[in-house]
């Protein structure tokens, strides 16, 4: 079932991020049509949240060529009703939690959708959805972000940026991304289904950016599980009202496994 609660706004925190690659976003010139970002907060203890992860992978699917950005954060606070979300963080209930500030809504629920940082709807409502999408795609580019990756020592990543955005108010996010997972669920409101699950993210991490358009950040390494990442997208938002102004991806992380082998 969907699922409302009550929650105390909390502060976005830092996660880390674990990943090697020697790698660089690919430039983006400022273009007539923008790009769609959205986010499903879902959890595999909530009932009415497999049909959301489906929509999103039927989404993915269908714009794997377009300035699409997908990421699903789960949620943690299902985890305590009968099913622990193997997927969940408390850092991605915080982030939910710091939507609700933004958008000034009473309460937080799965499974739900934010696109662009602007505009929330419940995450089965596929029209809404596509018309979001078609809507920030025709919209102009505002600004361009580029990343590269380089390793600073054996446990921690240097993410260097590069953006023509005036970056007052706003942070660098980071999400590090499994493109698929299956898993079965013994308990809960999804007891004895097989879920399956797209753009998974895994670590999450965000930078204030305090004016600087170009630096550098770094990111202390984590161990990671059998499910390795397969894409970084990296984002500008507005600190004070959430809105997503730029974003981009990577996509060759092969480097990754290496470290993690090698551990």
């Amino acid at each position: 079932m969907i699922r409302k609660i009550e929650l105390p706004l909390l502060v976005i925190s830092f996660l880390s991020v674990a990943f090697i690659a020697d790698n660089k976003s690919t430039p983006n010139p400022l273009a007539k049509t923008g790009f769609a970002f959205v986010e499903l907060f879902t959890s595999e203890g909530c009932s009415s949240c497999p049909p959301a992860d489906a929509l999103l992978a039927k989404i993915e699917k269908e714009n794997q060529n377009k300035a699409v950005y997908l990421l699903a954060f789960h949620v943690d606070y299902w985890d305590r009703l009968g099913w622990k979300d193997s997927f969940s963080s408390p850092k991605f209930s915080a982030r939910q939690n710091q939507y609700a500030d933004w958008l000034n809504l009473k309460t937080v629920y799965t499974p739900q959708m934010v696109v662009n940082g602007t505009k929330e709807f419940v995450g089965l409502e596929e029209s809404i959805l596509r018309n979001s999408i078609k809507t920030e795609l025709a919209k102009p580019t505002v600004a361009n972000l580029q990343i590269s990756l380089e390793k600073s020592s054996k446990n921690s990543l240097t993410i260097n940026y590069n953006t023509d955005r005036q970056t007052d108010g706003y942070m660098l996010a980071v999400a590090l991304v499994t493109a698929n997972a299956t898993n079965q669920v013994l308990k809960g409101e999804n007891k004895g289904k097989t879920l399956t699950h797209v753009q998974i993210v895994r670590q999450f991490e965000s930078f204030p950016l305090q004016g600087k358009t170009n630096g550098a950040v770094n990111i202390q390494l984590k161990q990671l599980n059998e499910q390795m990442p397969s894409e970084l997208i990296a984002f500008l938002q507005d600190n004070k009202t959430g809105r997503i102004t730029a974003a981009t991806r990577l996509n060759d992380l092969s480097a990754v496994q290496l470290i993690h082998k090698s551990r």
